[in-house]
């Protein structure tokens, strides 16, 4: 009987504000779905009591655990198609068929999209070909060369002012144009823009992440980098070849490093609807002739060996891997027999894949605007606007798994029983969703 009064006094709901019986509830295993609703039901919720419904929604526990119900149902065949009468899937099967036809068509558009690639590059070469005179001072640009917008702007903006503020600036700039002659006179012998690819790529996060301390002197010497595209009416490999343009230097006695990147553009035919477009399939560096003491992508390193029978001790040289910018022209290989690459080979490729194409996208046909680091104000500005976007989904916690880190705890900003330190509150984590 005793038993009997325990069960019906637990079955009653909690009294009003009491929400340590909603804190108790387990939800480590078990139906997350059952979960939910027996917290829904020690919370004292009844059909249509929305006020309630919508506090309990508020706990995050309870979100937790639809979120998680939500997850598992998603993705889910609902079973339609399955099901549907056998003439249905006949006709299902040729529609795939002319989606394969599809695909192939789109390949084909893609193919043409590189001929024109071919075809355009031929006509900025010319413009590539100034760029690198002035940038190495074998050409002085003209006055009406460096005519810029930005000083027509200027003239514009003196046309507001009074006599005073023009007196006043023509004074400041004339002590400009003198601090700029002192300077001409100590730099008169000057050529062309000193460390210009140099500073492009460590005005790139990307390709600075890659430059060591020990490289920066090589890529001062560095004085263009170039685009050939592969041209698929004479060579049925489609791809393109980076060319870095070396001066002579103290380093190596190529003049020119290569780096090639072969281009795939056709669906698979075991996966024909995971074609996206042209894509990298592999990539091919150079040898580099490195001068004697100079190969700054290795290092020697000495190490105390030990005799196990007589116990003496002996040092050891060791030629190692060291981290250079060099090292882009010596990748991981893809196996031509198909097999598989390891996690690590795996992994470098990757990151070399996208790194070839930002060079052919970005750094080559804008290198004067990372020198002077507008392309990385403008990424930057791109990178806020989506991450504008992304406070909202945010605050539906579908960033929630990075916030919470490896144990899985809540996470402070979105729980609602969070009070903020003594200090203050603590600013809030940035959207890391990509």
């Amino acid at each position: 009987m005793a038993d009997q009064e325990n069960e019906v006094t637990s079955s009653q709901p909690p009294a009003e504000g009491d929400d340590a019986d909603v804190e108790e509830v387990e939800l480590e295993g078990g139906d997350p779905s059952a979960a939910a609703a027996a917290m829904i039901a020690q919370s004292g919720i009844t059909i249509g009591d929305i006020s309630l419904t919508s506090q309990a929604l508020q706990n995050p526990q309870v979100l937790a655990a639809l979120q998680d119900r939500l997850g598992n149902i998603m993705g889910q065949s609902s079973g339609y198609v399955e099901n549907l009468p056998k003439v249905v899937k006949r006709r299902i099967k040729a529609l795939k068929n002319l989606q394969v036809q599809c695909t192939k068509i789109e390949a084909k558009f893609y193919e043409e999209v590189h001929q024109l690639e071919c075809k355009y590059a031929k006509q900025y070469q010319p413009l590539f070909e100034r760029r690198r005179d002035i940038v190495t001072g074998t050409v002085e640009p003209t006055d009406s060369d460096c005519e810029w917008e930005s000083d027509e702007e200027d003239e514009e903006d003196a046309e507001g002012k009074t006599e005073e503020e023009k007196l006043v600036d023509d004074l400041k700039e004339k002590a400009k144009l003198t601090e700029d002659d002192k300077e001409d006179a100590m730099d008169e012998n000057v050529e062309g823009i000193p460390e210009f690819w140099l500073t492009v790529f460590k005005n790139c996060e990307l390709i600075n992440d890659m430059v060591q301390e020990h490289d920066e002197n090589i890529l001062k010497h560095l004085t263009d980098v170039t685009v050939n595209f592969t041209d698929v009416a004479v060579d049925s490999t489609m791809g393109f070849t980076l060319l870095f343009h070396f001066e002579a230097n103290d380093y190596f006695s190529n003049t020119v490093l290569t780096k090639f990147y072969e281009v795939r553009s056709e669906p698979d035919d075991q996966d024909p609807f995971a074609f996206e477009g042209p894509e990298i399939i592999s990539c091919k560096g150079c040898q580099i002739d490195w001068k004697k003491g100079k190969n700054v992508t290795v290092k020697v390193v000495k190490k105390k060996q030990k005799h196990k029978g007589r116990g003496t001790t002996r040092m050891v040289t060791k030629t190692i891997q060291n981290d250079s910018f060099f090292n882009f022209f010596n990748p991981p290989q893809v196996p031509e027999d198909g097999s598989e690459l390891d996690d690590d080979a795996e992994t470098i490729l990757a990151a070399d894949f996208e790194i070839g194409h930002f060079f052919r996208e970005r750094i080559v046909p804008k290198a004067v605007l990372y020198f002077t680091g507008e392309a990385m104000e403008d990424e930057e500005y791109e990178e806020e606007e989506g991450e504008e976007g992304e406070g909202e989904c945010c605050a539906q916690g579908c960033c929630k798994g990075e916030e919470e880190g490896e144990e899985g705890e809540d996470d402070e900003e979105h729980d609602p029983d969070w009070k903020p330190p003594a200090g203050g509150p603590e600013k809030p984590q940035e959207c890391k969703q990509q």
